[in-house]
């Protein structure tokens, strides 16, 4: 009898914050939009690749507007490697292949 006092009581208080949630967001206090967000073209920072080095450690490439930036993360932050124009695709390409083979010299 105690187990299905408790499991009623656990009941209500998910009920509660499910009535809670519905009405924060009919009145727009929690804005919350469900499926993808911002569209695909509308996006102004995306990630091109990543590349794991070790567990702490990638390269990582991402487009910022209008430059392609190469970052690396690390242990202690995040350092900037270059910086490439987006119509540059080849040269965006030849980093990629560069990331790649620091990959293989570093494993």
């Amino acid at each position: 009898m105690e187990v299905l006092r408790e499991l009623l009581a656990v009941a209500m208080v998910l009920a509660l914050l499910g009535v809670s949630l519905w009405l924060l967001r009919g009145k727009g206090a929690l804005p919350w939009k469900r499926g993808g967000g911002a569209r695909k073209e509308a996006r102004r920072l995306e990630s091109l690749d990543r590349l794991a080095l070790s567990a702490q450690h990638s390269l990582h490439l991402v487009r910022a507007a209008d430059r392609v930036l190469l970052l690396v993360t690390h242990t202690s932050g995040c350092t900037l490697l270059t910086q490439l124009p987006p119509e540059d695709g080849a040269e965006a390409e030849r980093v990629a292949a560069s990331a790649a083979a620091l990959e293989r010299i570093l494993s």
